[in-house]
């Protein structure tokens, strides 16, 4: 038989944890390989690359369908739970109709115009009539659409504390803070007035970027008032510079406030989506999966030679 489908696996997956039990990734291998009659070889297959089993990919991709459309839950990294909704779809709609809602709420996902930038993450539907280099571009930006979400599920499974130190990494890594020494500090929390890292941009310490990370839900929103805080306690720190970091976004108050701030305080504004990409464009915590090179005929080179 041959290796199935992301799609093919879905109800399958969803029936495995119809129990109510937690699972790995890495545990539906074995059940599913039985289920759909795999040999060894076709469970080991790699892609032409060399990186990556086809099989655990299309399971990967099979549990991140699953869980955009709100059918799994995912209460920790890599660990996979069906919903409520799930068990009531399985229940009561056949395999098709789960299919297709499916499919329905991942394309809903990448058409909805969010003006709250809600940093809900979509995945874009590849049409047969794309060319082959648009397909290629299309599923690289879903899979690196997919880290994202993986992103944020992942830090919002940490410790507000651990995630004060990761934004003041994250800016390092992006080049604030330069060549001095120790510039990231996360502030402690008796004494933070209201700021929890600070970078240092000179030696001294007279340049410095002050921090506020909010660690929310992905639907809760940052509002204007958290922002005048923060202002607030920029002022009372005397500095004029300022980032405030959420995994959620802001609401529209607190984005037009920013934008309406007057005098030298400048405030810049990073959400769940920035954030994400940020991490994954800086490699802060990230491992390069796979290059793949794409060639194209250098023009000038073949058009120098004469033609018959």
């Amino acid at each position: 038989m041959s290796i199935p489908k992301y799609d093919e696996l879905r109800i399958s997956a969803l029936n495995i944890l119809l129990d109510g039990r937690s699972m790995k990734l890495k545990d539906f291998v074995e059940p599913l390989a039985k289920e759909f009659k795999l040999t060894e070889d076709e469970i080991n297959e790699m892609y032409p690359s060399g990186n990556g089993h086809i099989f655990y990919d299309r399971i990967s991709w099979a549990l991140s369908y699953l869980n955009m459309a709100g059918l799994l839950d995912k209460p920790g990294r890599g660990i996979y739970r069906i919903s409520q909704k799930g068990i009531d779809m399985l229940k009561s709609k056949t395999p098709l109709a789960i299919n297709e809602f499916v499919d329905h709420e991942v394309s809903k996902r990448d058409k909805s115009k969010k003006t709250n930038r809600n940093p809900e993450i979509a995945l874009t539907d590849i049409s047969d009539r794309s060319t082959p280099q648009e397909k290629l571009y299309t599923s690289f930006n879903n899979i690196r659409n997919s880290i994202y979400d993986e992103i944020l599920t992942t830090i919002l499974n940490k410790t507000p504390s651990a995630f004060e130190k990761l934004v003041v990494l994250l800016l390092q890594r992006m080049g604030y803070g330069g060549e001095v020494k120790n510039s990231g500090l996360v502030t402690k929390k008796s004494n933070d007035g209201g700021i929890d890292g600070i970078i240092k941009e000179d030696i001294l310490g007279f340049g410095r970027i002050n921090i506020q990370a909010k660690r929310y839900r992905l639907d809760i929103a940052v509002g204007r008032e958290e922002i005048q805080r923060f202002v607030g306690a920029l002022a009372v720190a005397q500095s004029n510079k300022g980032v405030f970091i959420t995994t959620s976004y802001f609401s529209k108050g607190a984005i037009e406030y920013v934008e309406n701030l007057y005098g030298s305080t400048t405030v810049v504004l990073i959400d769940g989506k920035d954030l994400a990409a940020y991490i994954y464009d800086y490699g802060l915590g990230m491992q390069v999966e796979q290059t793949i090179e794409i060639k194209k005929m250098d023009t000038d080179f073949w058009d120098s030679m004469a033609d018959q």
